[in-house]
């Protein structure tokens, strides 16, 4: 199975299965001499753990990470870093009668086509389980980030459902977006947020919304012309995440409604550094970035697996009704945000050492 890894010089590669003995991910190029132990992980997988709080799924993992290489004497020594972390609560009973049944708005049927087998416990490879890889590789790279540079990356829940919260991307705080389950940092935004994800959980549905994510004080240069552009890194990332079904930087689709002379950004000074009158852009102008915040939204669909009976068919084409047993989130956004900041970093690390050659 092809397209398991992303990066060029900062690389992971993703492994494991929703119910297999455990998933984790191989990061090569991290540079040598880095400090970093289980702990510098730990916090982050324990953002995106399930099982957090009562509008998340009921599985329950410790997500624990373990490093199994690449570390010697508590610094990266420069060869790969494998990081495992065990599975715990499986529970696959709760999908044996899948095991012929396309789920609707899930992958079972697309797997299937391309490689005449599918893992139906859970999902397999397809689960959002596999992100657990993702978020290690992240804090691996968050780290990589602070020691080198300033860089502060920062995702947050703007949107769940039709409720969009009011966030100012260049004031938001780490401490905001965590104190609420839905981690939004707009309050009152937040408890409604809540109170239609338990509405749609008593109904057997769910609900979407979207991800922003800012990273401030990225310096001008970052990005690849013409095939690695940063903010094509930023989309082709943001959609391998589990359920995003769209990404825009900037004001994105909102720019096809200004005209040229609002949507364009004027080059000023600011204590005697270029900077921009506005961020249209979203900070990245030709794939490179402008030195401006990065600011970028993703947004995710429904979770598919829901109570509710649904239509769809069997794996002889005969139709049927399926309603959906098991523990599921009943929105999976605030367990996305981590992710998302995850990923971010990644791109982000990537084309900071890629960067260290550009020039003399």
């Amino acid at each position: 199975m092809a397209g398991n890894s992303l990066g060029t010089l900062f690389r992971i590669s993703n492994w494991g299965e929703s119910h297999g003995k455990a998933v984790g991910v191989v990061v090569d190029g991290c540079p040598a001499l880095l400090e970093l132990s289980e702990k510098d992980i730990q916090g982050e997988l324990d953002r995106r753990k399930p099982g957090q709080s009562r509008i998340s799924t009921g599985r329950q993992e410790a997500d624990k990470v373990e490093i199994l290489s690449g570390v010697f004497q508590g610094k990266t020594t420069g060869a790969p870093i494998a990081l495992l972390i065990h599975n715990q609560d499986t529970s696959s009973k709760d999908y044996d009668d899948l095991a012929r049944v396309y789920r609707p708005g899930h992958a079972d049927y697309c797997y299937e086509a391309k490689y005449g087998i599918r893992n139906h416990y859970g999902g397999g490879r397809s689960s959002a389980r596999a992100t657990v890889g993702h978020v290690a590789a992240g804090a691996i790279a968050s780290k990589i980030l602070r020691e080198r540079s300033a860089i502060e990356i920062l995702a947050y829940t703007r949107q769940i459902h039709d409720i969009e919260a009011r966030i100012d991307p260049d004031r938001v705080s780490l401490d905001a977006v965590e104190s609420n389950i839905v981690r939004c940092p707009d309050a009152q935004a937040a408890e409604r947020m809540i109170r239609r994800i338990e509405e749609a959980q008593a109904q057997g549905d769910s609900v979407g919304g979207v991800v922003e994510c800012v990273a401030r004080n990225v310096p001008a240069g970052l990005g690849e012309p013409v095939f690695d552009k940063l903010n094509a890194d930023f989309a082709k990332a943001m959609l391998l995440i589990n359920a995003a079904k769209g990404f825009e930087i900037g004001s994105g689709f909102g720019c096809a409604a200004l005209y040229g002379s609002q949507c364009n950004d004027p080059f000023i000074t600011i204590k005697g550094k270029v900077a921009t009158a506005g961020n249209h852009s979203g900070g990245v102008l030709g794939g490179i970035s402008s030195g401006m915040p990065i600011v970028f939204r993703v947004a995710f669909k429904p979770t598919p697996s829901i109570a509710i009976e649904q239509d769809t068919l069997n794996a002889d084409l005969e139709p049927v009704k399926l309603s959906i047993r098991g523990r599921h989130d009943p929105c999976i956004v605030p367990r996305a945000v981590p992710v998302v900041a995850a990923m971010t970093a990644i791109v982000l690390c990537d084309h900071f050492l890629r960067n260290q050659n550009a020039r003399l």
